[in-house]
């Protein structure tokens, strides 16, 4: 039993006994002891004061004498004002270090709740590479994965490619009008880098001819834009496409197997993956399907035009389009569609969308069509809704090719990685591969705090010098100190040590006490961090257990102690900090290097 529920109850206890009254458990309310005051646990008094008739200080008296007689874990109390702080001895933590020593695989669930989510990532339009707004999607969907897996819950991670509409046209046409046949093979260049060359050079051909018709015909921006022949040409690409003509199928066919194989190098070297890949190619139709069907129920109307729309002003929103005048789809019917299939695969308590927060209007209309074309799933579409990444020069823009290609970041860290351990000369005696691999877990490793430590939904600025310092709150201080816990415990292996439980009755100090309270929080974190869908408390859990670890390491001997049973027990201490630190950072997808 935890302390918290074992403290519980007992004050349940404890105010019937003084007081003669009953309470519940939802009475209590119990929180950590502010810095300040000596304690490890508060318990709230001013709720039992009625009944007590007493001021808030004697019935916190009161209730602490009773805890203290009836508790071998209450070491002392003290009151101030209305709170109670209780001190816990050191006993019951050295045994929480004994008991989170023999967990197997500390922080994460011993059984399965039997709940399962679905959660989407990444998402990728087939017109361009990945970049820098996607990792922090791609981070943001791997750690939550990995968050409810820990919280014992199934997980199914899937992908959404999409792979059709106006925007993959336009790379197609500006590749026949400009390539001249130029495929990855000839050019050397990955796929995906290709096609999206060719979807920047559509926008300056468009924006080329939107000028020229303003000047030479005296168009408005808006006319000009509306009869741009590129753009008229990339619609007629569309229409053909939708239709099934062979030959324009053949180029997508083509030119989206370029850009797939280059994501799944990306993936690869980012760490992640899915255990399901959709495309929208193959699942609008349904949703058009769908969509006509609850036309035909009455549930949409179809303007005079021919587009069909869903009428929600009675939900507090607008007319939301779902077909366009020539029977082509928008992106929520296609979303529909998916949902529709996913929703029939699979049993889900939750599909989780993690896309950025410009979407949070689309994915509160997906819900609601879904609800008003009478699917009882709808209520189970949920929104992880995260801010956008920045750089210090502002906004990225896939058209004007100002993105931070994610390729090219990966690479800049490794590169940025290896010359900072270079300079600090830690990696000696290892061999190029070996290095090598250090390099590639500190680049990523601070690539994905960075990203992670920000709670989701802010907006963040991406700074990759900050990123990889060894300083501060940052992916490789926390790693380096992983590293020297376990450069600690190998020089202790090598001279003969082996690791026993602690004695339950050496003398600790209150700075050891507070580190195995610290190790002891990661349960509760991870609990924490599913619930809310943060990596960022895990993230800044790790940071600050490795920094309140650095400090207990710069102020207690450790392989130099004499004592035996203390030294055992600082080693012991070491080695959960160490555990708790690799599966905090194993859970945000982060690798810890043995050595650095």
């Amino acid at each position: 039993m935890s302390i918290e529920c074992l403290l519980t109850g007992k004050v349940i206890e404890a105010v019937k006994e003084c007081y003669g009254a009953e309470v519940d458990a939802k009475s209590v309310q119990l929180q950590p002891t502010r810095k300040e005051f000596a304690g490890d646990l508060t318990v709230v008094v001013f709720p039992f004061t009625r009944l007590s008739r007493k001021s808030p200080e004697d019935t916190g008296r009161e209730l602490g004498e009773y805890l203290k007689g009836h508790i071998e874990e209450v070491r002392d109390y003290n009151v101030v004002k209305g709170f109670l702080n209780i001190e816990i001895s050191s006993a019951y933590w050295l045994g929480k270090l004994n008991e989170v020593a023999r967990e197997p695989h500390y922080g994460y669930a011993a059984a399965p709740s039997g709940h399962t989510y679905m959660i989407e990532y990444s998402s990728p339009n087939t017109n361009k590479p990945l970049h820098l707004g996607h990792i922090r999607n791609i981070l943001l969907g791997w750690s939550v994965s990995e968050i409810q897996k820990a919280n014992g819950h199934r997980v199914m991670r899937v992908n959404l490619v999409n792979d059709r509409g106006i925007h993959i046209c336009k790379s197609m046409v500006a590749w026949k009008k400009f390539s001249g046949g130029a495929t990855p093979e000839s050019t050397g260049m990955k796929g995906d880098h290709l096609v999206g060359d060719y979807y920047v050079k559509f926008d300056k051909e468009y924006k080329a001819q939107t000028k020229q018709l303003m000047e030479e015909q005296g168009l408005s921006e808006e006319e000009a834009k509306k009869q741009a022949p590129i753009l008229l040409e990339a619609q007629e690409m569309l229409r053909k496409w939708e239709a099934g003509e062979e030959e324009t199928v053949a180029l997508w066919r083509m030119m989206n197997d370029w850009v797939l194989e280059g994501f799944d190098e990306t993936y690869e070297r980012m760490g992640v993956g899915f255990d399901k890949v959709y495309f929208e190619s193959q699942t609008y139709k349904k949703g058009r399907d769908l969509v006509l069907k609850g036309l035909a129920d009455g549930v949409l109307y179809r303007k005079e035009t021919g587009s069909v729309w869903a009428d929600l002003t009675g939900d507090g929103l607008d007319h939301k389009l779902l077909l366009r005048d020539d029977g082509t789809s928008v992106y929520m019917t296609q979303d529909i569609g998916t949902a529709y299939e996913r929703f029939n695969e699979f049993d889900m308590d939750e599909m989780i969308y993690v896309v950025g927060n410009e979407q949070n209007y689309h994915f509160q209309v997906l819900s609601l069509v879904c609800g008003k074309l009478g699917f009882p799933w709808a209520e189970k579409i949920k929104h992880l809704s995260y801010g956008m990444v920045e750089l210090p020069e502002g906004k990225m823009k896939s058209r004007e090719g100002t993105v931070v290609d994610a390729d090219d970041l990966m690479q800049s860290m490794i590169d940025t990685a290896r010359e900072t351990s270079q300079e600090l000369g830690k990696l000696e005696g290892y061999s190029e591969a070996e290095a090598e691999e250090v390099y590639r877990k500190v680049a990523l490793g601070a690539l994905k705090y960075f990203i992670l430590k920000v709670d989701p939904k802010k907006t963040m600025l991406f700074n990759p010098k900050e990123s990889i310092d060894f300083n501060g709150n940052t992916g490789p201080f926390i790693q380096y100190t992983y590293a020297r816990i376990r450069s600690v415990l190998r020089k202790a292996a090598e001279n003969g040590a082996k690791l026993q439980e602690a004695d339950l009755y050496i003398g600790i100090s209150a700075k050891e006490q507070d580190l195995i309270k610290s190790v002891a929080k990661l349960p509760d974190v991870v609990q924490e961090a599913g619930a809310t869908y943060s990596p960022a408390l895990l993230a800044n859990y790790a940071y600050d257990l490795a920094k309140e670890f650095n400090q207990f390491y710069h102020d207690f001997s450790i392989l130099k102690e004499e004592d035996g049973a203390l030294k055992n027990f600082r080693l012991l201490l070491a080695r959960v900090c160490a555990e708790a630190l690799k599966n905090a950072m194993g859970m945000l997808g982060i690798e810890m290097p043995e050595r650095m």
